[in-house]
């Protein structure tokens, strides 16, 4: 399920013929000249609710700790969700403290479950997906992250998501413990997708690199443009004019 940032990368994922997209809060943030973790919870619903109606295959929203640190908000954050037209969005257990990044166990799961109760308590139900953040603030702790996400599953979470767990047999641990579908942040750290899905990881996620890509894609460009006074990058322009005319029906 890779991670569009914008209108056109959505519509060109689709086009490759991905079944399901998710959004990156990083790289919107990066659309916007912001750092991750910088946007609101109705900048990050508007964009979510856009790339919904812009495309014909689900939509899964990256919406970071749902922008509250209490149970009611949280609610009212999926609940904002749904109404945005969403398959699916995420909640993650990260308090944006770098001193104390993790909630608590208790509020933690509480969080959980009220993001599982307004995701699921109306008429159209959405996929609510459960993040573990421990490994990616330095927490390196299989445990606690285990003991997590099956207090996620017991709160209701429909998947379940550890980023930064990468080594096979944590990844192994980790699929023996619970009883839901486990998604993988994929990066150069983490195993190849065929064995992930050997594994038996039943999704993906690629956070925010495509997004970064195109950024660097961009800095090659214009670093050579302004260094050497060359075009060499006409040919990958030529290839992304092409890319885009297909997926926008030109």
């Amino acid at each position: 399920m890779p991670n569009p940032w914008d209108l056109g990368s959505a519509k060109l994922l689709e086009s490759l013929g991905f079944e399901a997209l998710a959004t990156t809060s990083s790289g919107f943030a990066a659309t916007l000249g912001r750092l991750d973790g910088s946007v609101t919870r109705d900048e990050a619903l508007a964009h979510a609710a856009a790339m919904a109606s812009a495309v014909g295959v689900p939509v899964s929203a990256d919406l970071e700790n749902c922008f509250a640190p209490d149970p009611e908000g949280v609610a009212a954050t999926v609940t904002g969700a749904v109404a945005a037209g969403l398959a699916g969005c995420s909640v993650e257990d990260f308090t944006k403290d770098p001193d104390d990044p993790i909630y608590e166990p208790v509020l933690a799961r509480e969080r959980v479950e009220a993001a599982a109760e307004a995701a699921h308590g109306g008429m159209h139900r959405i996929v609510l997906t459960a993040r573990c953040e421990n490994f990616l603030h330095g927490r390196i702790d299989l445990a606690d992250t285990i003991a997590r996400l099956q207090a996620y599953q017991e709160a209701g979470a429909d998947v379940l998501f550890a980023p930064g767990v990468w080594d096979l047999d944590d990844l192994r641990t980790v699929l023996g413990a619970v009883d839901r579908p486990v998604s993988v942040l994929v990066s150069p750290a983490s195993p190849p997708v065929a064995a992930l899905a050997d594994l038996g990881v039943a999704r993906i996620s690629v956070g925010g690199s495509f997004a970064y890509v195109a950024l660097s894609a961009v800095v090659d460009a214009a670093v050579e443009l302004r260094d050497a006074g060359t075009t060499g990058f006409g040919e990958r322009a030529a290839a992304g004019r092409a890319a885009a005319r297909a997926a926008f029906g030109g």
